[in-house]
């Protein structure tokens, strides 16, 4: 159902990204209801934008990146984990935004990654709590990270 909601949108969820170094990407704990995962960023087979938010990227192109994060979120976990229909809800969102000095829009930027969440999820189930905080750098100069908690659904479909 997610992903029929999700082509109505018009929303296509890229292919997973590769895990990028010696770590899990995605992780069960709590008996299995939680899932951690790790920082997604921003790079797809159709966006790439480099740089900081207040120098070489604006705050509208941060906010499709921030999009794009969660898009190769949810590509992962369909990858690693199974159908998106097993998600109950988001929640907790960290989204590190890397800012020139004088940029203090995170906020707005990551809206970008929790407004697609709550279009394809709801409010209740897509809007997690969420912290966005500004960073000096991401690793290959990408302008926004994700990285979320996610609670599954008791009954698996």
């Amino acid at each position: 159902m997610i992903e029929e909601r999700m082509k109505e949108l018009g929303m296509i969820l890229p292919t997973a990204p590769a895990r990028g170094g010696n770590y899990t990407p995605i992780r069960f704990f709590s008996d299995d209801r939680l899932v951690y995962c790790s920082g997604f960023g921003s790079t797809t087979d159709t966006f790439q934008r480099y740089g900081k938010l207040g120098k070489e990227v604006t705050k509208e192109e941060g906010y499709e990146a921030a999009q794009n994060c969660m898009l190769n979120l949810l590509a992962a976990f369909r990858r690693d984990i199974g159908p998106l229909d097993r998600i109950g809800s988001f929640v907790k969102m960290l989204a590190l935004v890397a800012s020139e000095d004088d940029f203090y829009d995170q906020p707005d930027v990551a809206n970008g990654a929790t407004d697609l969440l709550a279009e394809i999820f709801g409010e209740e189930a897509g809007l997690p709590a969420r912290s966005a905080i500004g960073v000096n750098v991401l690793p290959g100069n990408i302008p926004v990270e994700i990285e979320v908690l996610i609670e599954l659904k008791a009954i698996l479909y």
